[in-house]
């Protein structure tokens, strides 16, 4: 079940008392600075004393922290008399330094409060999370000179120089509403040159200057490619969703819309939306990759316009999120559309919450504070009492089962078919035994290739008949295994720091062509020359996308694929920003582009109507990991990039190849079958306890000792079993599958719980003793969604 439901009522509302006046005595505050520090034996925070003006709840303020008086930034939770004070000796109570000027608004600050309780983290830490750096720091603010045409204009005009009195012409004829403007504009639309003209204007009174400030950044990059500003016609499956969706609107209610790849969702958005802005309410629309923020975004904009649509995502220079923060905070954008950590939009008036591929795993933040971004965007919308709209083909098993069975909590709609009656595209398993048989048969199974033959072939059908290619291999690099060509040798070369293989990444110009790297601490050394064992040749496996682009180029160069010119990798090395996105994506959509090789970036939400094959290099990279939730991710992704194909009026092929061609995740995404994959699936998680029948916690233990790792990885596990009722399951301590991440040893300790409130009950039960708490050497995540 979603998150939202796993504290009572009564404890999601945080009152908040009114500031005292500034002539009241003995004025405190109650602050959360930002920092991993918690006070778990009383109210959240520290307090101050307040010798200036009260600041307002949620005001961000600098204030001194231990003995150094360290100056540190913190948000103020509450502000009262001494009553806040009580207990606490005098002299022991310092006071509020200095205000920044920017507050969090009352709805954030009760999400804050939530989101710290939920996922155990420090409330400064939250709220650190949920106010941008960019924000924080003013990146971009400009002290600005605005001009405006004075209310009371004198009868007889002042003798006007000739460049003043045609500065003055264009004054008197623009409309009163058209004002304040910079002196820049007003120039350019009069035509005169320099600032004599408006000075002498400002002087006879004829125009009034002041100072205000405004935020410096270039405009965003934005994908036109699939902007279209007339509402196309909708099937009825779309009108019964979105008229069902829309009746909820002004109240909180989650629905769940359930469409086939193609089916229409995002114009299901639009027509919700729309109904939502004539009520004089906003929405935010979240997307999980940066990838698919320009052409959701270029969409919204399209139909409601550049002024309403705001753009938050991590691929925005600091200065441009600092102005569409801004922006959402003033009321001058209606519509926020971003990533994940968007939910925390500063927007007044929240009618509706969007999340577009809502089952993503990219939604869940894997570093302090530890939370995802669906949950947290459904207990924003029960807040403020606004709509919530989870989008997907593929749904996740969460949400399934909370919109499914006799208990099912949120509305579901579905979407059967695709828009415009395109027909679903025909999907072939591969198997790579059988491939692997075809190439020693053409006399160079000697070779690696990551294109089977048939693949192989498709491929050089599509290009020559003019279709596009998506090819989607999750694999970054050139390759992830490098061994001795020796098998009595054995080397494989690992990291030094880390319990992982190291990964060829080719750079030219560098050293034997290129670096090997650790995926996990990020280390980086020089390609060994031959084994440094035995001075035998290394062999090189698991071909990334680097390889396969290789591959790519040396067999179909001669075709006209000639890498950067008519094909482009797509994947988080070669996209250094979002320009880079959106520049590939463009050059894809205008035809410039025939190919596209990528990571999970291309899997889901691209809108491409010319692409007519699909190609999944290796569908068993998600089986293969030592989770849970494996089969869900691998039938997911295989889904996701299925649906790539066919959205034209040509029909569509999507060839995945596997070494386990009837592992039911495969076999069931080649059929299109979300509904018999989740029935088996939440069987098999019923049977073992598992999220979503059960929910889970998982705390992991991390020390550059490994005895004092696990000796408080087996302390924990103790504290738990001794907290837990029998309905409470603990398992561990383990080593967790990479059981060493830059020299930090690993343990895992796993709760499992019938239901969110007995799980919140024991692990509160050990915060508030201090026996668990997230630092730097304890990792709590409440409801994991990978266990590695």
């Amino acid at each position: 079940m979603s998150s939202i439901f796993a504290l009572s009522e009564d404890s999601l509302f945080w009152a908040q008392e009114p500031a005292p006046t500034a002539s009241a005595a003995g004025v405190y505050a109650r602050v959360a600075v930002e920092r991993g520090i918690e006070t778990l034996d009383g109210p959240p925070g520290f307090t101050y004393r307040v010798d200036g003006p009260p600041p307002s709840v949620g005001e961000r303020v600098m204030v001194p922290l231990g003995r150094g008086d360290a100056s540190s930034p913190g948000i103020v939770l509450e502000v009262g008399g001494p009553e806040l004070a009580k207990g606490i000796p005098a002299g022991r109570i310092k006071a509020i330094m200095e205000s920044t000027g920017v507050v969090l608004p009352g709805p954030l600050m009760d999400l804050g409060r939530w989101m710290a309780d939920y996922y155990l983290s420090p409330p400064g830490m939250v709220y650190a999370s949920i106010l941008p750096a960019a924000v924080k720091r003013q990146v971009g603010r400009r002290g600005v000179t605005l001009y405006s045409r004075p209310a009371n204009i004198p009868d007889v005009l002042p003798p006007l120089k000739p460049a003043a009195g045609r500065l003055w012409a264009c004054v008197a004829a623009m409309g009163a509403g058209e004002f304040p403007l910079p002196l820049k504009t007003l120039l350019e639309r009069s035509g005169v040159k320099g600032s004599k003209a408006a000075a002498a204007l400002v002087e006879h009174g004829l125009l009034v200057a002041t100072e205000s400030s405004t935020i410096a950044a270039r405009e965003i990059d934005r994908d036109e490619s699939a902007a279209c500003s007339t509402a196309p016609e909708l099937n009825a499956d779309q009108v019964r969703a979105a008229d069902g969706i829309a009746a909820t609107l002004g109240r909180f209610h989650v629905h769940l819309l359930r469409g086939v790849t193609g089916s229409g969702k995002t114009e299901v958005y639009l027509r919700v939306l729309a109904r939502c802005l004539e009520m004089g309410r906003t929405a935010i629309v979240l997307v999980p990759e940066i990838s698919l923020t320009p052409q959701t975004s270029s969409r919204f904009t399209a139909r409601f316009g550049v002024t309403k649509v705001a753009v938050l995502h991590s691929g925005l220079t600091a200065a441009q999120r600092h102005r569409e923060w801004e922006r959402a905070s003033s009321g001058a954008a209606k519509v926020i559309v971003g990533a994940r950590s968007a939910v925390f939009a500063p927007l007044a008036s929240l009618g509706l919450v969007v999340i577009d591929e809502e089952h993503d795993s990219s939604y869940k933040q894997d570093r302090l504070p530890r939370y995802h971004g669906r949950d947290v965007a459904i207990k924003r919308a029960h807040l403020e009492g606004a709509t919530v709209l989870l989008g997907s083909a593929t749904p996740s098993l969460e949400s399934w089962a909370n919109a499914t069975g006799p208990t099912a909590r949120f509305s579901l709609w579905t979407l059967p078919r695709r828009a415009g009656n395109a027909a679903m595209p025909e999907v072939k398993i591969i198997d790579m035994a059988d491939e692997r048989r075809r190439r020693r048969e053409q006399g160079d199974g000697h070779l690696q290739h990551l294109l089977g033959p048939t693949l192989e072939k498709a491929l050089g059908d599509t290009l020559d008949a003019g279709g596009q290619a998506l090819l989607l291999l999750n694999r970054r690099g050139f390759s992830g295994y490098i061994s001795c060509q020796s098998a009595s040798c054995g080397f494989v070369l690992s990291c030094d720091q880390c319990d992982a293989n190291l990964v060829l990444h080719r750079h030219h110009g560098l050293p034997q062509g290129g670096l090997v790297q650790c995926h996990h601490c990020e280390a980086q050394q020089r390609v060994p020359r031959a084994c440094p064992s035995c001075g035998r040749p290394l062999n090189l496996f698991a071909g990334g996308t680097q390889r396969l682009e290789e591959e790519l180029a040396r067999k179909f160069g001669s075709r006209g694929l000639v890498e950067g010119l008519s094909f482009a990798r797509v994947d988080s090395d070669a996209m250094q920003s979002s320009r880079d996105y959106f520049d590939t994506l463009g050059r894809f959509a205008k035809g410039e582009l025939r190919l596209l090789l990528g990571t999970q970036m291309i899997a889901k939400g691209l809108d491409f109507p010319d692409v007519r094959l699909v190609g999944v290099i290796d569908a068993d990279t998600s089986l293969n990991i030592p989770d849970f939730r494996a089969s869900e991710r691998t039938f997911q992704l295989v889904s996701q990039v299925a649906g790539r194909a066919g959205r034209g009026s040509r029909p569509g092929m999507v060839l995945v190849q596997t070494h386990n061609p009837t592992n039911m995740a495969i076999t069931l995404a080649q059929r299109h079958d979300f509904e018999e994959f989740a029935r088996r699936e939440l069987e098999v998680r019923k049977r073992a306890g598992l999220p979503p029948v059960g929910r889970m916690a998982r705390i992991v233990c991390r020390d550059l000792d490994e005895a004092k790792a696990s000796g408080a990885a087996t302390a924990m596990a103790a504290a738990l079993r001794d907290a837990a009722p029998p309905s409470v399951g603990v398992r561990g301590p383990l080593p967790c599958p990479i059981a060493r991440v830059a020299n930090h040893f690993r343990f895992g300790v796993d709760v499992l719980a019938p239901d969110a409130r007995t799980l919140h009950r024991v692990l509160a039960s050990l915060r508030g003793r201090s026996l668990l708490k997230s630092d730097a050497a304890t990792a709590v995540d409440v409801d994991p969604v990978a266990l590695m």
